[in-house]
C-alpha cells in the first residue's frame, strides 16, 4: 500500500516539536485561526427518543466515533432539540472532559447534512476558512494531535480541556486539492485495511462457533468429552434449558452451589474490569491487552464489592456473553454480584459451562426484557439450575476440553493479534500522512475513479465492548462531583 510512497522533497521546520518538518508548501495553523470555537449545551440521556433530531453526546465521541460522525445513537425530540445546540456539517466537535489526559478533547466531524445538535461538555469548531471536512476529521485526531490535545487537560477526578485551549491545537494544512488527494488515499486505505479486518473476524467468529459447539456438548452432557461419545445412560433433569443428562450426573440448585459474595471492598484491593474476551482482570491488565484507556473510578471506592481469585462475576453484560471468572483479587463496582463457590468443584469446568451458548440462552430467558445494560442479579442466576457432574469428572471435561480447543484458541489469538496490528498500521499511515511524512499525491491519482465513502473502521459498539470500558453515566455523575467541590 505504502510502495513507492516517498517523502515530500522540500521540508521546513514546523516550529512544533511533536510535528518536527512538514513540507515546504504547507501552513501550520492553530484550530482557532481556522473558524470560532463554542460550547455545547442539551439536556440529559433522559430527553432521548428512538426517532427525531440526530444528537451526539459527548461520550459518543469515545465510544462510536473514529474521526467522522456519519450517524449517531442518540436522538431527541424537535422540541428538546431546541435546547440542544444545533451543528452543522463539516462542524468539528471535541470532547470536553474525559476520564485520563490520553483521552482528553478526542474529536470526530460532522459529515451528517441533516439538521442535528450536540449536547453539554462538547466544544465545537464551527470552520470559517475552506477546509475538507474528511482532512480536519483525520488531522484533528492524528496522534500529534492526541498528544497536544493530552498536555490541555486540567484535573484529576474528572480532567477538563476548554475552548481556550482547544484553540491552540496546531495543525499541518496543506492546499485544499492536496487536501482531498490526502483523503482519497486515506479513505482507500481505510477501505482495504477494513476488508482484511472484517476477513479476520469472519474467521474468529467460525472458530468460535465451532468452540462454543464442543464446549456446549460436553458441559451439558451430550457427549462424553473423553471418548467423543455419548454417555451409555441419561435421565430426565427436570430443567428445560438442559433436557437430558447423564444418568450419574445431578442437577442442582445454584444457590446451593454458589452464594453471594457481600464484602466491601478492602483498603489495599487493586480495581478490576469484567470482561467478556478476558473475564475478571486488573484494569491495568485489560489496558493493556487492548491498548487503551479505560473509565477510572477514583470516588467511593469503598462501595465497591471484593472478589477473590475464582469468584464468578455478573455484570451488566452477562445476558450477552455469560459470567466471568475472576483471574485476580481486588474490587469491583458495587452494580455487579460477585459470586463464590460454596459447594466443592472445579472452577474450570463451571468456566465453560457459564460461557456456553445454552447457559447463556437460560440466563436470558430469565428477564422479562433483554437490553444492552440490563442488570441481571442473584435472582436471575438462582432461576438456572445446574448440571452437576461428579467432581473427578469436571476436572476430566475440564482437561479434555483445554486439550481439544487447544488449536482453536491458538489460531482465534493469532487472528487477534493480525487484527491488532492492521489498527497500529492504520493509525501510524494516518499519522504520517497527515503530517506530511508521506507524499501521497501522485498514489492518489492512480486509484480507481469511483471510492466509495468509508464505513466506521469498527461497529460502532465494538469500540468498547465490554462492559467496563466506557460508563457514560458514571463519567457524568464524577464530573458533577467534581465540578461541585
Amino acid at each position: 500500500m505504502i510502495d513507492g510512497l516517498k517523502p515530500y522533497p522540500k521540508m521546513k521546520d514546523s516550529g512544533v516539536p511533536w510535528l518536527d518538518d512538514v513540507p515546504e508548501h504547507w501552513e501550520v495553523k492553530t484550530i482557532g485561526r481556522m473558524g470560532r470555537l463554542f460550547k455545547g449545551n442539551g439536556g440529559s440521556k433522559a430527553d432521548e427518543v428512538a426517532v427525531g433530531v440526530p444528537c451526539v453526546r459527548y461520550g459518543d465521541l469515545y465510544t462510536r466515533h473514529e474521526f467522522f460522525i456519519q450517524e449517531t445513537k442518540a436522538c431527541v425530540s424537535t422540541e428538546r432539540a431546541e435546547a440542544y445546540t444545533p451543528i452543522e456539517y463539516g462542524d468539528l466537535l471535541f470532547a470536553a472532559s474525559g476520564e485520563t489526559m490520553e483521552d482528553i478533547g478526542r474529536s470526530s466531524v460532522n459529515l451528517l447534512r441533516s439538521p442535528a445538535c450536540c449536547g453539554g461538555d462538547i466544544v465545537v469548531l464551527r470552520p470559517e476558512v475552506p477546509v475538507n471536512p474528511r482532512f480536519l476529521g483525520y488531522a484533528a485526531d492524528a496522534p500529534s494531535s492526541l498528544h497536544q490535545k493530552a498536555t490541555m487537560g486540567r484535573g484529576f477526578t474528572v480532567v477538563h480541556v476548554y475552548a481556550s485551549q482547544i484553540k491552540q491545537l496546531v495543525l499541518p494544512v496543506p492546499p485544499l486539492p492536496e487536501q482531498a488527494a490526502i483523503v482519497r488515499f486515506l479513505d482507500h486505505a481505510d477501505r482495504l485495511i477494513r476488508r482484511h479486518i472484517r476477513a479476520k473476524k469472519k474467521l474468529i467468529a467460525l472458530l468460535n462457533e465451532q468452540r462454543q459447539a464442543i464446549i456446549n456438548e460436553a458441559v451439558t452432557g451430550r457427549i462424553d468429552i473423553r471418548t467423543g461419545q455419548r454417555h451409555p445412560n441419561y435421565k430426565p433433569s427436570a430443567a428445560s434449558w438442559l433436557g437430558e443428562v447423564p444418568a450419574h450426573w445431578e442437577v442442582r440448585r445454584s444457590k446451593r452451589v454458589f452464594t453471594p459474595r457481600t464484602e466491601l471492598a478492602r483498603p489495599d484491593d487493586i480495581q478490576l474490569s469484567a470482561t467478556q474476551a478476558y473475564g475478571v482482570i486488573p484494569q491495568e491488565d485489560y489496558e493493556q491487552r487492548v491498548g487503551r484507556k479505560i473509565v477510572k473510578i477514583f470516588l467511593h471506592l469503598e462501595k465497591r464489592r471484593h472478589v477473590e481469585v475464582d469468584d464468578f462475576v455478573i455484570s451488566m453484560r452477562s445476558f450477552q456473553g455469560g459470567l466471568e471468572r475472576a483471574w485476580a483479587s481486588g474490587c469491583i463496582r458495587s452494580s455487579y454480584v460477585v459470586l463464590r463457590p460454596i459447594a466443592q468443584l472445579d472452577v474450570r469446568y463451571f468456566a465453560f459451562l457459564f460461557k456456553s451458548a445454552a447457559y447463556i440462552r437460560a440466563l436470558q430467558s430469565t428477564a422479562n426484557f433483554i437490553r444492552d445494560g440490563q442488570d441481571l442479579n442473584f435472582a436471575n442466576f438462582c432461576a438456572v439450575d445446574l448440571p452437576f457432574p461428579p467432581l473427578e469428572e469436571q476436572r476430566q471435561i475440564a482437561n479434555a476440553l483445554d486439550m481439544a480447543l487447544a488449536d482453536t484458541v491458538a489460531a482465534m489469538d493469532r487472528a487477534d493479534r493480525e487484527i491488532s496490528l492492521l489498527r497500529e498500521y492504520r493509525t501510524r499511515l494516518i499519522a504520517d500522512v497527515v503530517t506530511g511524512k508521506l507524499d501521497v499525491r501522485e498514489a492518489a491519482t492512480r486509484l480507481p475513479g469511483d471510492i466509495e465513502e468509508p464505513e466506521p473502521l469498527d461497529e460502532p459498539d465494538e469500540l468498547f465492548e465490554d462492559s467496563e470500558a466506557f460508563d457514560e453515566v458514571g463519567l457524568e455523575e464524577a464530573a458533577m462531583e467534581a465540578e461541585a467541590s
